[in-house]
């Protein structure tokens, strides 16, 4: 457990690592390129090992030096036979490399945390059947673990629900060039969370593969494209700035972050402007953000392009004046934890007045008192619930190394911005 002491004032430069989103994906493409690839500024995290070595156990080299992945990509020949992968409970690495086991011939299996066998992956698994892949949960109850047995990708038609994650499509879309024929995929109902699949198509693009569209129903990606290795630079990661903005924002301070593109493509980004409308000042640069404080205002919100910031946003609300209105956010609850409860009961801990509903969350700006804070193993609780420690005294955060997931560094960089 560790408590978080509260600023005497808050004037701090912070510099964030690579984003944890660009970095999966980015040691995807460059896995499946022939020759080798150098991924500069990549993010080292517990999630980010477990991608990585899942690329090794399916023959792809995969060599880690500071804050760089060297990557020898095969390809697409991955090495057949049967294989085991444990991913912990990224669920980006089940999602992607389930979707990559599809290029194998041979047996696959793909396992994680308790917790990882309660997050759904049946419309991944649907939409790799309907692409001529033997892929089902074994279990029979639509979580991990999965089963992929195949005999390399077909092309076709497949369509997949969107509402859950966009990380089913996103996975397809990048495994997709190395199908034998066309792939187009559709998109049944909501896509969730489309900035991610922009990033993905982004680093496809980045390694050489274009995919065509029709609004963001249907995505079509060509035969006969291959990736080409790259020296690549991973831009900051949006979701890990913005504990550094918001505690800008509840101490009335000003911290400026850097390593960060305000312009980015990354759905997050987007809290500069919510933390406009609630009153704070912000200067943008072309890699860095600064945030002033203000006296902060409640807002309402749909928050289901940045489903990471929910618990940084509420966090944040329980300081404004009045009430904060958080929607759409219904696919929180299928992520490293219920997130949508926990933050309830959390904030309540804190004497936060609070609401939920299936798809939303309301926050009533609060004398916040201090509190032992579960994480629920969920890294993004760990950072959000640290903010509130910066302006009220005996705020605990339990299970405090859960942020090594995607941020290993965060309790050293917080304490920079200590005077």
């Amino acid at each position: 457990m560790i408590e978080i002491k509260p600023l005497p004032h808050c004037h701090a430069v912070i510099t964030i690592p690579g984003s944890k989103s660009y970095t999966h994906r980015t040691l995807i493409a460059a896995s499946l390129a022939k020759g080798e690839s150098v991924l500069i500024n990549a993010l080292r995290s517990e999630d980010t090992e477990y991608t990585a070595q899942g690329l090794i156990k399916f023959g792809v080299p995969v060599a880690a030096e500071g804050n760089s992945f060297c990557v020898q990509g095969t390809g697409g020949r991955l090495k057949p036979g049967a294989e085991k992968i444990y991913v912990g409970n990224s669920g980006t690495s089940m999602r992607f490399l389930t979707a990559l086991a599809a290029l194998r011939h041979g047996r696959t299996l793909l396992d994680g945390t308790e917790r990882m066998r309660l997050r759904p992956i049946t419309p991944l698994l649907d939409g790799l059947v309907a692409l001529g892949v033997k892929a089902y949960s074994q279990e029979g109850n639509g979580y991990p673990p999965v089963i992929i047995e195949s005999q390399g990708l077909w092309g076709g038609v497949t369509r997949i629900d969107g509402g859950a994650s966009s990380q089913f499509l996103s996975a397809l879309l990048l495994v997709s060039p190395l199908a034998q024929g066309d792939l187009r995929l559709e998109v049944m109902g909501h896509l969730a969370s489309r900035p991610y699949v922009d990033m993905t198509r982004e680093v496809m693009r980045s390694f050489g593969v274009e995919v065509q569209t029709s609004g963001d129903q249907a995505y079509l990606v060509r035969a006969g494209q291959r990736y080409a290795p790259q020296k690549y630079k991973v831009e900051g990661d949006a979701s890990n700035a913005s504990y550094f903005l918001a505690a800008a924002a509840v101490t009335r301070g000003r911290v400026r972050v850097e390593n960060f593109r305000p312009a980015s493509v990354q759905g997050d980004s987007g809290f500069l402007p919510i933390l406009e409308k609630m009153g704070c000042t912000v200067i943008r640069g072309e890699n860095f953000a600064e945030v002033q404080g203000r006296e902060l205002r409640g807002v309402e919100v749909d928050m289901n392009a940045m489903p990471d910031l929910v618990p940084t946003l509420a966090v944040t609300a329980s300081f404004a004046r009045g009430k904060t209105v958080l929607q759409n956010i219904g696919h929180l609850r299928w992520k490293e934890s219920d997130r949508i409860a926990a933050l309830a009961v959390e904030l309540a801990k804190m004497g936060v007045v609070v609401e939920e509903g299936k798809d939303w969350l309301a926050v009533e700006g609060s004398k916040v008192r201090g509190a032992e804070i579960e994480t629920y193993d969920d890294h993004r609780l760990a950072m959000s619930f640290a903010i509130a420690g910066l302006v009220t005294p005996g705020i605990k955060i339990k299970g405090e190394q859960c942020v090594d997931k995607s941020f290993p560094g965060f309790w050293e960089t917080i304490k920079k911005l200590y005077p």
